[in-house]
């Protein structure tokens, strides 16, 4: 089988069902596993290079009312290809090439591809995904065994901050503006032994005021700025270390969210467990270097300082 994967988590997925070496085509920010970088990718990020977080915001935004796609497919190298089955996703516009034109591109194929969109909106829907991505490539095996050490997993979480005391924590996806994670985040911060008290599970991330957030009294702050890795996010909160400094938060923690909480693939447990590390070290142990970075207020303000 030949398979193209247009979106991130999809391409990690089929690698841990072991379909790596059926992958021909990936998009350009498919970076995991390693050997995803091998892979040519047929798609171009639209936005310019080197924009600052309200400036992406201001570009996303603008493109999205104008109809225009963040991402560009290069539809004459899907033809070279000719895949037997492409997997993308509809959920976010922001997030991978347009489903629709994906589709209509595929009905145009001599290959007559499959088109499967994959678009988890809780923790519960990920993991659908997984059976649903293994019966179609026929290894539900594989994806039967995945299931079972995500299981595994969660259990061994749930089981570790049972009898801990929950933190109240504001999980934000953006900084500029202040963006709420929602989906799937709200189910992995309880998992991990914490109180979400702005996000909702299943719903979409929405934008909101630095007042609501200290309104809502946060004693953990986790900034997870979609799409970056934790140096970046750690940037972006010394940015806005006066707003963080004001919520009045006990605890800050800039987090690798590229890698664990912005793609509902395999790698939300991970997330999960990091955030256990996070509200609970005590029970959970300390975060693994380079997925978290945590920041005391004092330091935040310190950081504000120097740029």
């Amino acid at each position: 089988m030949r398979i193209v994967s247009l979106v991130p988590h999809a391409t990690e997925l089929l690698f841990e069902l072991g379909l790596g070496e059926q992958l021909v085509g990936v998009t350009h920010e498919c970076d995991h596993p390693a050997a995803a970088l091998q892979i040519d990718p047929i798609t171009r990020d639209a936005l310019p290079a080197g924009l600052s977080a309200g400036e992406i915001d201001a570009a996303v935004r603008e493109r999205t009312l104008a109809g225009e796609a963040i991402y560009e497919l290069d539809g004459d190298a899907l033809r070279r290809l000719e895949p037997d089955l492409i997997v993308t996703q509809a959920l976010c516009p922001v997030c991978a090439v347009s489903y629709e034109d994906v589709a209509a591109l595929a009905r145009t194929l001599p290959s007559e591809p499959r088109v499967i969109a994959l678009d988890p909106k809780s923790l519960g829907e990920t993991l659908g995904d997984v059976r649903t991505l293994a019966e179609a490539t026929g290894t539900s095996e594989r994806g039967a065994e995945l299931l079972g050490q995500i299981a595994t997993r969660i259990e061994a979480l749930e089981l570790a901050v049972s009898e801990a005391r929950r933190p109240r924590v504001a999980a934000l996806e953006w900084l500029d503006p202040v963006f709420i994670a929602g989906h799937w985040t709200p189910q992995l911060i309880e998992l991990a032994g914490g109180e979400d008290v702005l996000g909702m599970t299943a719903e979409p991330s929405r934008t909101a005021s630095w007042e609501e957030v200290a309104a809502a009294q946060p004693e953990v702050v986790v900034v997870m700025p979609c799409g970056y890795d934790a140096p970046r996010a750690r940037v972006e909160a010394l940015e806005h270390a006066e707003q963080l400094s004001r919520l009045g938060a006990e605890r800050f923690a800039a987090v690798d969210a590229s890698a664990y909480f912005s793609r509902p693939g395999p790698r939300l447990i991970d997330g999960a467990e990091l955030l256990g590390a996070i509200l609970h070290p005590d029970r959970c142990g300390e975060p693994p270097a380079g997925r978290a970075v945590l920041l005391e207020a004092l330091s935040l303000r310190a950081g504000a300082g120097t740029g």
